[in-house]
């Protein structure tokens, strides 16, 4: 590795490197050669290369030294043969070398990257649902990137580099003290010329590029809002496309001149570094072949000392900048872990059984539950606070009971915010309850296998969320395994068979990001399909039918009729016509159950339900109100 090139390295890693850096960590080195000893076989084999490289990269200067004083004595041609054919070996050696290096390097940087993610993503599957309605999702996806990237690095680029340099520097000092420990001791002289800029320059430029980054990603958010469905009609009917276009080429404008400004200051200490690094080699030169006309030195050794020169200060430097690389390296195994230290406050309790087989009741057992603080499932560095909110939120459902027995229909009505849909998220698990149960089958959810509950209970959520993926992928989530027989049947009873049909890829069309190719009933009537594919025991409805149109609710109520039919069902809804003929109606208000009984029952206990009902039917059906009364 040049002089220059050695410089480039260290003010690279100084640009790049973290501002948190932390002091080394056992725990986290311990954690670190846990990752790494899959990998131990392929990682012994790149060290031990790596160190055997550079000793051949010492083995070069001597044997040029050697040619040098073969050819000065004019002696034989053999011996000068004989060492152009060792320096040829040497290199042939070298490279090779450097290739079989380069390829374990990659199998463990690689190799790590693969186990890092996975483990990362599968653990991140596992949090609830409260960390990602707190997450920055950007911040996330960083930490399976970047940061993954970055903790790679640690073995592919800084163990090899630090171990070979260190060699490297070793034995081209020692070789070069015992040809000549004057000119060797002079040359060093020059070292702190070489790397003092490069640290300076480097923290320079460290802070340049952050501005840089701080642009980029001001950019990186406003193309990634606008150019989204939601954002791009939201600019087209109450933006101002000029001032936002102006306002984006503010940005890239800056991140132009920043772009200039690191140029010029690179440019500027690399030719800087060059006139050290001629410098250097002048001076070796210079008082080399000064104690060589005075014949104390061969023309051989003046030869291989200045070929050792850029042996010896180019490890040096990226030694120098070693502490950076390695504490960026451990910042980002830190970042990483601390995503897996982060532990789901809803875990599947080791003995987990099946829910019982037969039809499956749900019950709630004077439940009482308050949405966990923000310090319990999420990180402040992931919302991109200084501190995380520790303060207790208070109980949403205040001792909440009631019962669904197998083939019943349960619909849960009230004002917003009343606690309804939190009531159907503590069914699936997607949070648990602080006190009580919720049974299903007559077994706490909380004992029962995650799989197991997915498989007997589907849910539709009102926001009708659809993957940017064909119609068939969105659909096969609920069966994987299903037949083109199977999923138009689906859709045939969600009425919408035949708009797929007309459409040109049918279910091969990609819906588009969160489905908006098309509209909310067809999007919300697409995850009914989905419900309908997967035939759950136990069904639950949270506003369900809210996206949908007069025409396409009746064709829908009469499909999820069809398909609840023997089935234990909880629906929400905010509109009663699709719950009067719900074996029950539970009136939720302010987290507990203030009414329960039928339609007509709760229309003559003239309560809050037929206040709801009034207030919502008065204007379209005149004669709702005499009947309320």
């Amino acid at each position: 590795m040049s002089m220059e090139m050695a410089a480039w390295n260290s003010v690279y890693h100084a640009m790049h490197a973290k501002e948190d850096q932390r002091p080394f960590s056992l725990p986290v080195l311990r954690r670190i050669s846990s990752f790494a000893r899959p990998h131990s076989r392929h990682l012994s084999w790149f060290l031990l290369l790596s160190v055997a490289t550079a000793a051949l990269a010492v083995a070069s200067p001597l044997l040029a030294g050697r040619v040098v004083n073969a050819i000065v004595d004019g002696g034989p041609l053999r011996p000068v043969l004989v060492l152009a054919g060792l320096i040829a070996a040497v290199a042939v050696t070298e490279a090779a070398l450097g290739l079989v290096v380069r390829q374990l390097s990659a199998r463990v940087g690689e190799g790590l990257i693969l186990d890092l993610r996975t483990t990362v993503y599968d653990h991140v599957q596992r949090m609830p649902v409260a960390f990602f309605t707190r997450t920055r999702t950007g911040a996330l996806v960083s930490r399976l990137n970047n940061d993954v990237i970055g903790a790679q690095r640690a073995f592919s680029d800084v163990l090899s580099g630090v171990v070979s340099n260190l060699v490297t520097l070793v034995l081209a000092l020692a070789v070069m003290l015992t040809l000549s420990w004057q000119i060797t001791l002079l040359s060093l002289l020059l070292l702190p010329v070489f790397v003092v800029p490069a640290r300076r320059m480097g923290a320079r430029l460290a802070r340049i590029e952050r501005e840089r980054a701080v642009h980029n990603a001001a950019m990186g958010t406003q193309m990634t809002e606008r150019f989204s469905a939601p954002g791009a009609t939201l600019v087209k009917l109450f933006g101002r496309p000029d001032e936002e276009s102006a306002e984006f080429a503010r940005r890239a404008s800056r991140v132009r001149d920043i772009g200039v400004r690191t140029a010029m200051v690179q440019e500027v200490f690399f030719t800087a570094l060059t006139l050290v690094s001629a410098l250097a080699l002048a001076l070796v030169y210079g008082l080399g072949g000064f104690y060589a006309l005075r014949g104390q030195l061969d023309a051989g050794t003046v030869v291989s000392m200045g070929m050792l020169l850029t042996r010896l200060y180019a490890p040096l430097t990226s030694l120098a900048g070693a502490r950076v690389e390695v504490m960026s390296a451990l910042v980002s195994f830190s970042r990483v872990f601390e995503i897996l230290d982060l532990k789901p406050i809803v875990d599947e309790k080791p003995g987990a059984r099946t829910v019982p087989d037969g039809a499956v009741s749900l019950e709630f057992d004077d439940v009482t539950f308050a949405y966990p603080s923000a310090d319990k499932v999420s990180l402040a560095s992931l919302e991109e606070v200084a501190a995380l909110d520790v303060q207790d939120n208070g109980d949403v459902l205040h001792g909440v009971s009631f019962r669904v027995e197998p083939g019943q229909m349960v619909a849960l009505v009230g004002s917003s915010g009343a606690g309804k849909s939190t009531i159907a998220q503590l069914v699936p698990r997607l949070y648990d309850v602080d006190s009580g149960a919720v049974r299903l089958g007559g077994t706490d959810v909380r004992d029962l296998t995650f799989d197991s509950i997915r498989a007997t209970l589907g849910m539709v959520t009102q926001d009708g969320h659809l993957f940017h993926e064909s119609i068939r992928s969105n659909l096969t989530l609920a069966s994987p395994g299903a037949t083109d027989e199977q999923l138009w049947d689906a859709l045939r009873r969600a009425r919408l068979d035949t708009l797929v049909a007309a459409l040109p890829d049918g279910l091969d069309t990609v819906v588009g990001e969160r489905g908006y190719r098309f509209s909310g009933g067809e999007r919300q009537r697409l995850t009914i399909a989905r419900l309908l594919l997967a035939g759950p025991e136990v069904v639950i409805l949270d506003e369900a039918t809210s996206a949908l149109d007069s025409t396409s609710e009746a064709a829908v109520q009469a499909a999820l009729t069809e398909a609840l039919r023997g089935r234990t069902a909880l629906v929400i809804a905010h509109r009663l016509s699709t719950v009067r003929a719900a074996d029950a109606i539970l009136v939720v208000e302010e987290g507990r159950i203030a009414e329960r009984g039928t339609h007509a029952e709760l229309l003559a206990r003239d309560g809050r339900y037929a206040e709801l009902y009034r207030t919502q039917f008065a204007a379209e059906d005149p004669g709702a109100t005499a009947a309320a009364g």
